[in-house]
């Protein structure tokens, strides 16, 4: 089944159409913009054109997960976050914002000082033993990510006897935890990019569907990743179109959120399929 909407913060949004939600990276070390939006004005400016072009979600990120990078320590991280939250509750208030986070400290902080309605982690709960019970008690909206060991280690050969079904055993373990723990608004991600190989990517972005059994509404990361420029013998600076054929195709195979570098682009990709009856 489909689901028809999901409440985010004191908000209901229909999924009936997906929903976009725009990267913001406060850190110098991403993959693909990193450097670019340190400052207030920057930030400001980057939140201003992602909503105009179709964001329902900006999520923000201080601490990269690029492989291989080694994470800041959690003062960093917060410091980072507080410059850019800071500036888009007060140009933007009416946003919904996620913190992408794998720390349930800095959820907590997030949420409570700046009213962050979404806490997408990477981790899904294996880097800090405390985030599903932070998440309950806070009664925000949870964005549930497989990925295997850790962004220093994910790359290391990866190996699954069959990656979605492992996966699948993951996000059942894991939604019968957070249930457990009073969470009620999941959101599930496979983990583009974190520990798995390219044809692992691509077998799960052909057997995004299997994940519906779940009953949850799924979110793709695939923006700019090195599973297409490496196919495409490029960098992630030319993997826009690229960026848009593999959105497109998880669009057409049932995701409901895109997470991407370019909303103006991944908006249209929207616009265009739902002319299509499915």
């Amino acid at each position: 089944m489909k689901p028809r909407n999901i409440r985010i913060g004191d908000r209901l949004l229909s999924l009936e159409k997906p929903l976009i939600m725009g990267i913001i990276n406060v850190t110098p070390d991403s993959f693909f913009d990193g450097g670019m939006y340190q400052t207030r004005e920057m930030v400001r400016m980057k939140a201003g054109r992602m909503l105009e072009d179709g964001a329902a979600i900006l999520d923000v990120g201080a601490c990269s997960t690029r492989p291989g990078s080694v994470e800041p320590d959690e003062e960093t991280e917060k410091e980072r976050l507080n410059l850019a939250l800071s500036v888009l509750r007060s140009e933007h208030p009416d946003s919904v914002i996620s913190v992408d986070t794998y720390r349930s400290g800095i959820a907590e902080w997030a949420v409570k000082e700046h009213g962050v309605q979404m806490i997408n982690d990477v981790s899904g709960g294996n880097q800090d033993p405390k985030m599903f019970e932070t998440i309950g008690r806070l009664r925000v909206a949870y964005v549930l990510m497989h990925m295997l060991g850790s962004p220093r280690t994910m790359q290391d050969n990866p190996k699954y006897s069959d990656v979605v079904n492992e996966i699948s055993l993951f996000f059942a373990a894991r939604i019968r935890e957070l249930t457990e723990s009073g969470v009620a608004d999941i959101i599930l991600d496979p983990g583009f990019g974190f520990g798995k190989t390219l044809d692992h990517n691509y077998d799960l972005l052909a057997r995004l569907p299997e994940f519906r059994l779940f009953e949850r509404p799924l979110l793709v990361g695939l923006s700019r990743k090195s599973m297409i420029y490496n196919v495409l013998k490029g960098a992630p600076e030319s993997s826009l179109n690229g960026t848009t054929v593999v959105n497109t195709l998880a669009l057409l195979k049932g995701a409901e959120f895109l997470r991407v570098h370019d909303v103006k682009q991944a908006h249209e990709c929207i616009q265009l399929i739902d002319k299509i009856k499915l």
